[in-house]
């Protein structure tokens, strides 16, 4: 493979099954990271790891539930294990819909990134050579909504657990900063992944995400991932605490 942006990086992403997160994996693959794909669902992880590795990238792959400290301890050392250090971390694992319930939301979404958050920075800075950790959060984290559903927005606990994510961000950066260890947040508008396959199969919803949108359309995961590549690169190198909206405009209304 042609020497890439993340050449020499070791990677972990969470919840690198399917959407955003296969997206950021592969992309990290293709630009020369080492990928460690971990996700709940370890044979979908292993099916990216392998679409790395036919890809002439280098790969691994491991079952990580996120809402087990635990557990995000000992994918952080099977990346340090692997391949002797942790470059870049991905908070990648989210949940949200009717389906769960509040203490689920925030188990995934909120302890799972400072799970993420709190043991990738300690290694980094153990490490001594820097690093960057993104973080998922949501144009939801930075907004309120009214959807033809009714009150609520998309979920309480989906809205307070990205806002929480931001707020993360924010004071991890700026524990990091003295170690040269960049910690940002993405925030996703509507984006064609499985996580909003429940709000698609209604069309009223579908027509409300893509009119409401000024793109006029939804995202794909692939653009979010070139973000994160950015935030992960040393393209970013004077970048950290904040969190990038990429929404198609949606929260600008």
């Amino acid at each position: 493979m042609a020497e890439g942006r993340l050449e020499g990086k070791t990677a972990l992403v969470t919840g690198a099954g399917s959407g955003i997160g296969k997206a950021v994996s592969t992309v990290f693959g293709r630009e020369g990271a080492r990928v460690m794909a971990s996700d709940i669902n370890e044979e979908a992880a292993g099916a990216v790891a392998s679409q790395i590795e036919d890809a002439g990238g280098e790969a691994r792959s491991l079952r990580t539930d996120t809402t087990s400290e635990e557990d995000v301890q000992g994918a952080l050392q099977a990346v340090v294990d692997a391949w002797g250090k942790v470059d870049i971390v991905v908070n990648n694992a989210g949940i949200g819909g009717p389906q769960y319930t509040w203490e689920q939301v925030i188990a995934v979404n909120e302890n799972g990134v400072y799970y993420g958050c709190l043991h990738g920075l300690a290694q980094m800075i153990k490490q001594g050579e820097g690093g960057a950790i993104v973080n998922l959060s949501s144009m939801m984290g930075v907004t309120g909504t009214t959807t033809p559903a009714g009150p609520g927005g998309v979920g309480y606990a989906y809205h307070a657990s990205k806002a929480a994510v931001i707020g993360l961000t924010r004071q991890f950066g700026l524990d990091g900063a003295p170690h040269n260890v960049r910690v940002n947040a993405l925030c996703p508008g509507w984006i064609d992944t499985p996580l909003i396959a429940l709000a698609k199969m209604s069309e009223e919803l579908t027509n409300w995400m893509v009119d409401g949108t000024p793109m006029g359309r939804l995202g794909g995961a692939d653009e979010i991932a070139k973000a994160a590549l950015f935030l992960a690169s040393e393209d970013s190198s004077f970048v950290t605490a904040t969190h990038l909206v990429i929404d198609g405009g949606w929260t600008a209304r």
